[in-house]
């Protein structure tokens, strides 16, 4: 006879529910009580009003959607945080995070470490007491994740940068207003990205590419910036000194630096005081010898340009705007390591120039400006478009 085997009950997983969260006494113990005990699946629910919070939030839990009323209706209000953390730190992945402000982080706004397939949508993130180096260095903030839609947001005041992808893969950045910011939108040492219909305006510099040394993740590439409007973008640059944006001269349309694969077309660009366009080699000494400084296979073609580089924010601008007739042009190129090295290709109605240096490091002072042609170049295919899971899609409507 055989033995009978003891029965052991499965419990079914818990159902997905919606955890309801008000503004009003004690609202920071009460959210990140709810950001705790949530469970996957479930939303939680921010009410419209004023959430005056004393310390930063996290959240842990995968698969959660943290929602609330509008941008202009939830506020998380940080103006009284006591740490000089993030405002909401989040490491688990599924998250979606949307229809909510965060205002006056002591550091970071809204940081995502580490995680896959995030959500920002209809999000306001915000420093009110208008640039300052003081305010918190990134408004939103995926780092080294995977699967990043960025969607529907305002970024205003980041003395770093606005919206910041860092060390990431498969990124998508649409719909955007940057404004205000030391950088609009900086994309850095990441792979596939597509930034597009954003407006950056009145920052330092509007759209930026960079690829860092002695990060763990290099080689950042494939990103097409495209169908953008970039305009005015005037505002002093505001950084802490040391930081890299420190030395992004303020009136930068788009900034193209140390990256490989980089499509810019079709985008809408004026009254940049420095330049609408610029490409340029990474110009610090560093030791990483795995680091390549020079940016290779740029293709920069039928963007609208309008008034650009009449007062160029970089030593020796001035003097560079009058060799050259009173401006740079719309479009330049830094010359570092020549073309046969770097293929860069620029195809505009506009007149282009490199300064002609002949390595990264080069000081500017030693440029030898002129007009070039570079319309013709090697072939470089333009990277494929970043396809999101479909959740991530649907989460986003």
């Amino acid at each position: 006879m055989k033995a009978l085997l003891p029965l052991v009950l499965i419990a079914a997983p818990a159902a997905a529910k919606t955890i309801d969260v008000a503004p009003g006494p004690n609202a920071q113990e009460r959210l990140q009580t709810a950001l705790i005990d949530a469970q996957p699946g479930d939303v939680i629910q921010l009410a419209a009003g004023r959430f005056v919070l004393s310390d930063g939030l996290s959240l842990d839990v995968a698969k959660v959607t943290v929602r609330g009323a509008g941008a202009d209706k939830t506020v998380l209000d940080f103006k009284g945080q006591q740490g000089a953390g993030e405002g909401l730190l989040v490491t688990s992945s599924d998250v979606v995070l949307r229809d909510f402000a965060v205002e006056d982080a002591k550091g970071d706004a809204i940081k995502s470490k580490g995680v896959e397939r995030t959500v920002y949508k209809n999000l306001r993130v915000e420093w009110t007491g208008g640039p300052k180096e003081t305010n918190g260095a990134y408004g939103l903030y995926p780092v080294a994740s995977k699967w990043v839609l960025i969607d529907g947001c305002i970024v205003k005041g980041a003395s770093d940068a606005g919206i910041y992808v860092g060390q990431s893969q498969d990124i998508v950045v649409r719909n955007n207003v940057a404004q205000g910011n030391v950088a609009g939108i900086e994309i850095e040492n990441s792979y596939r990205a597509d930034v597009f219909h954003n407006v950056a305006s009145h920052n330092t510099g509007g759209i930026l590419v960079f690829d860092l040394p002695n990060l763990p993740q290099m080689g950042g590439h494939s990103i097409r910036v495209f169908e953008n409007q970039v305009t005015q973008n005037d505002t002093p640059n505001f950084a802490p000194k040391g930081n890299i944006v420190a030395s992004v001269p303020n009136g930068t349309g788009i900034m193209v630096m140390a990256n490989r694969d980089v499509h810019v077309f079709k985008n809408a660009l004026s009254d940049n005081a420095t330049t609408n366009i610029m490409i340029v080699a990474y110009k610090r000494p560093f030791e990483d010898k795995t680091y390549d400084p020079l940016p290779h296979n740029v293709v920069v073609r039928q963007n609208a340009h309008g008034r650009a580089g009449w007062a160029p924010g970089f030593v020796g601008g001035k003097e560079l705007a009058a060799a050259m007739g009173g401006a740079l042009a719309p479009v330049f190129w830094d010359g570092a390591g020549g073309r046969e090295r770097t293929n860069i290709v620029i195809d505009e109605m506009v007149p282009v120039v490199s300064l002609n240096l002949p390595e990264a490091l080069t000081p500017v002072e030693q440029a030898k400006p002129g007009v070039v042609d570079l319309k013709s170049g090697k072939p470089v295919t333009e990277p494929a478009a970043v396809v999101l899971p479909a959740s991530m899609e649907a989460a986003a409507r």
